[in-house]
């Protein structure tokens, strides 16, 4: 292989511990090579994908992108020793048989999330990624990188806005902003604002790819399931599902208006020379995002990040097989069915 013959531009969603499935496309497509990657918006582990393959991407090219992105997730799931104590308790709650709503856990959980702000929840403002992301991403590097373009979606919590940050500022606390979910940390200041989770307004934001005015062509990874086949039951599951609907509706709403303004395009409606008529793609695994229990976002045991990794390699080895030769001529996804 010669080298990418492509460009594309990512859009990364996040998803906790669910991120694996990014890691593992964004491996794939590493490894193949024929695509490059221009631009990367990304939100949550979005953004710590992004950083990762941006990193791994100045330090060596794709196989250091490749071992940077191993390294990360690799020291993620060691912080899941922290977790283990839980996941006792709670395999043995599930040998009672009790709903969920019912365990003491996750009662005591439940309580304390809605009683306690940040600050006395989380006292110390302790955050473990932090160490992680400061021993695997080298920012100075990636800053400095004539690609990919990194934006990095975060919530700023006193005017309500979405905040990107973008290259050549990105710092270990853009990340941290970008992946700040209430309650469980503090919100992360910069520059005097203070923000939250990317999430809620943007999981990811579309608008930095097509404003750039670069490649045309917008390869989303998907995390979060859109659909279920089963109506949820039990306390634990309703609120998991409201919150995968509230992580997605921003998608929706830029996918609704990505459709509506193309329509214009492609009926001559709007100036082509004016505006970009983008080409939209989609890698993901619907069906396996939404059979996972509701406390894995949280848990990043490493045989659930590999398995995760491998579905998102098969899952971006179909989308190379079936779609490489769209790229740069058609969109892949069904937007109206996916989406509208």
């Amino acid at each position: 292989m010669t080298g990418p013959s492509k460009n594309v531009n990512l859009a990364l969603q996040g998803g906790g511990a669910h991120g694996a499935i990014v890691w593992g496309v964004v491996d794939r497509l590493l490894e193949d090579g024929r695509l490059g990657v221009e631009a990367i918006s990304a939100t949550s582990a979005g953004a710590m994908n992004a950083v990762s393959l941006a990193s791994g991407l100045a330090k060596g090219g794709p196989e250091a992108a490749r071992q940077t992105l191993h390294e990360f997730w690799y020291a993620v799931s060691r912080l899941d020793v922290m977790f283990d104590l839980f996941s006792r308790w709670n395999q043995w709650l599930q040998a009672l048989k009790l709903p969920p709503e019912y365990h003491p856990y996750h009662a005591v959980i439940h309580t304390l999330t809605h009683t306690l702000p940040p600050n006395l929840l989380n006292p110390l403002n302790f955050n473990p990624l932090r160490d992680v992301l400061l021993k695997t991403i080298d920012f100075e590097r990636l800053n400095h990188s004539p690609a990919p373009h990194l934006f990095l979606n975060a919530t700023n919590i006193r005017t309500g806005k979405m905040k990107v940050f973008e290259t050549p500022q990105i710092s270990v606390e853009a990340v941290l902003a970008s992946a700040c979910l209430p309650p469980y940390f503090q919100a992360v200041e910069i520059d005097g604002e203070h923000y939250w989770d990317g999430g809620y307004l943007g999981n990811p934001a579309i608008f930095p790819l097509i404003y750039r005015r670069g490649a045309k062509d917008v390869v989303i990874v998907q995390v979060t399931a859109i659909t279920r086949d089963e109506i949820p039951t039990s306390a634990a599951d309703v609120l998991h599902r409201i919150t995968e609907i509230s992580f997605n509706s921003s998608l929706m709403r830029e996918m609704r208006a990505i459709a509506f303004a193309t329509g214009l395009i492609d009926n001559g409606e709007l100036d082509q020379t004016k505006h970009s008529r983008m080409f939209m793609h989609w890698i993901g695994n619907d069906r396996l995002m939404s059979e996972l229990g509701t406390g894995t976002h949280f848990h990043p045991e490493w045989g659930l990040l590999c398995r995760l990794r491998d579905a998102g390699r098969e899952a971006a080895g179909k989308w190379l097989d079936q779609h490489f030769d769209d790229v740069g001529v058609r969109s892949t996804l069904d937007i109206a069915k996916m989406f509208l």
